[in-house]
């Protein structure tokens, strides 16, 4: 079986929705990360503070299909095309250690059925 770790860096709030998304799409758990980043535009002051806004780095390891199906639904349902307060990605896993044998036969079973 094949993996691929899915990376979406998005906007605060648009974290709800995006796992909400990718649950919909055949996602199971999540890992949530809070970041901070520099964009291509000029940071934002006020008074002298900078306003760098928050971001989130969601992070799952799925199947490789069900990997390509959920980031079909984010970038659709979030929009990324046009928006830019996200990006989303995946990256094939080569190695893999700590998902149980009751997952793998989950994803086994999702892959049967789509067959």
């Amino acid at each position: 079986m094949r993996f691929s770790a899915l990376v979406a860096v998005l906007s605060d709030d648009l974290e709800e929705q995006a796992i909400a998304t990718a649950k919909e799409a055949g996602a199971g758990g999540v890992t949530i990360m809070d970041a901070r980043g520099i964009g291509a535009e000029a940071r934002r002051t006020f008074l002298g503070m900078t306003y760098e806004g928050s971001q989130s780095v969601l992070l799952w390891v799925l199947e490789k299909k069900v990997a390509l199906d959920v980031l079909k639904c984010i970038s659709r349902e979030l929009d990324l095309a046009n928006d830019p307060r996200g990006v989303a990605f995946t990256v094939d896993v080569a190695h893999l250690a700590g998902i149980g044998r009751k997952q793998i036969e989950q994803f086994q079973e999702q892959v049967k059925e789509e067959l």
